[in-house]
C-alpha cells in the first residue's frame, strides 16, 4: 500500500470530485482513479460510491477515512519531530528517474563533491511522475529529470528553478549482423516487420518513442516482441538479440563502443533531451543553498520550469 493512495483518498473525500482531487494532487484524473481502485483492492472494500454526483463515501469509506486521517496525522507529526530533533545538516535528498539514478547520478555526484566538498546524498529512484510529486510535496531537495519542449508539464517559474547539466540521446539499437550493420534496422517492411522491444506507452521513454515515430513521414513496420517500463530490461533483451529497442545512450555507451549494439536507424529516429536539476526556491536546506551557489551553478539558474510527467 502506497502512502500516496491515502493522500489521494483524503483529497477525494474532501472534494467529492475526481477532477478537483486530481488537480489538487497534481495527477491526471485517470491516474487518480487507478490509485483509488488500488487502495480499495488493498482495503478489500469499495470506499467510494461512484453512482452519485457529487460522489459520496460508502459506509466502509467513512470508517476508513477517519483512520486514514489519523494515520496521516501521526506520520506527518512524527516526520516533523524527527526533522527538528536530528536533521543531517549535510544531507541532500534527490529524486530521479531510474535511468538517471543508475547512469548519470554517480558521475554527477563525484563532480559535485570535487567542487563543494563531501555531502551526504540520498537518491530516491522513482518513475518520472512520482519524482515530480516528490519535489512538489517537499519530499526531496532536488529533482533530476529529462526535459524536452515537445512534452512539457509546466511548473510555477516563481517557485521552481533549474540548471541544465547536460544532454541525453534516446536512439534505436540492435545487435549487429555478421556484416556489422544492425540486424534489425528501421523502418522495416510489410513482409519483414521488425521485432520491437517496447517501452510501455505511459512511461517516460514510451512517450519519447511515440513522439519520434509521430514526427517521421516514413512509416515503420513492427511486430511487438516484448514490453517493459525499465530501460535496463529492454537493454538485456536487445543484447540477447530479441529485437530493436530505443534506449538512452548513457545506458549503452559501453555496448556501443564494444560493438555489442549498433544504431538501428539514422538521426531522424533519435531524440536529444536536456538533463535538468530542479529545486524549490523556498527550500532553505543549507547544503542545497551551498550547492546552488557554487561555481558550477553560477549564472546558469533559469526560472522557466517545465518537466515531463
Amino acid at each position: 500500500m502506497d502512502i500516496k493512495w491515502l493522500e489521494d483518498f483524503l483529497s477525494l473525500a474532501q472534494t467529492r470530485n475526481f477532477s478537483r482531487a486530481a488537480d489538487d494532487r497534481h495527477v491526471t484524473q485517470s491516474a487518480l482513479s487507478r490509485r483509488i481502485r488500488s487502495l480499495e483492492a488493498w482495503v478489500g472494500a469499495d470506499l467510494v460510491d461512484r453512482s452519485t454526483y457529487p460522489l459520496v463515501l460508502t459506509p466502509a469509506g467513512k470508517i476508513f477515512s477517519a483512520s486514514a486521517e489519523e494515520a496521516m496525522r501521526l506520520l506527518n507529526d512524527t516526520r516533523a519531530q524527527l526533522r527538528v530533533r536530528g536533521p543531517d545538516e549535510n544531507l541532500l535528498r534527490i529524486s530521479a528517474g531510474h535511468t538517471l539514478s543508475l547512469n548519470f547520478f554517480p558521475m554527477w555526484l563525484k563532480s559535485v563533491r570535487s567542487q563543494v566538498g563531501e555531502i551526504h546524498a540520498s537518491i530516491l529512484p522513482a518513475n518520472v511522475h512520482d519524482s515530480v510529486l516528490s519535489l512538489v510535496e517537499g519530499n526531496c531537495d532536488l529533482l533530476l529529470s529529462y526535459y524536452h519542449a515537445d512534452l512539457p508539464v509546466e511548473l510555477d517559474a516563481l517557485r521552481y528553478e533549474y540548471v541544465s547539466l547536460g544532454t541525453e540521446i534516446v536512439l534505436p539499437v540492435s545487435v549487429p549482423s555478421r556484416k556489422g550493420t544492425a540486424l534489425y534496422s528501421l523502418p522495416g517492411s510489410k513482409t519483414k516487420p521488425i521485432p520491437r522491444l517496447n517501452n510501455i506507452k505511459a512511461s517516460f521513454f514510451g512517450r519519447v518513442v511515440e513522439r519520434v515515430l509521430a514526427r517521421s513521414d516514413q512509416p515503420c513496420y513492427f511486430v511487438n516482441a516484448y514490453e517493459s517500463d525499465m530501460a535496463e530490461l529492454l537493454k538485456r533483451m536487445a543484447l540477447e538479440g530479441h529485437g530493436l529497442a530505443w534506449l538512452p545512450q548513457s545506458s549503452i555507451a559501453n555496448e556501443l563502443a564494444e560493438g555489442k549494439l549498433v544504431r538501428a536507424g539514422g538521426e531522424q529516429w533519435s531524440m536529444e533531451m536536456d538533463i535538468r536539476l530542479y529545486r524549490a526556491v523556498d527550500n532553505k536546506n543549507p547544503v542545497l543553498l551551498k550547492l546552488w551557489g557554487a561555481g558550477w551553478a553560477a549564472g546558469r539558474v533559469t526560472g522557466i520550469a517545465a518537466i515531463f510527467l
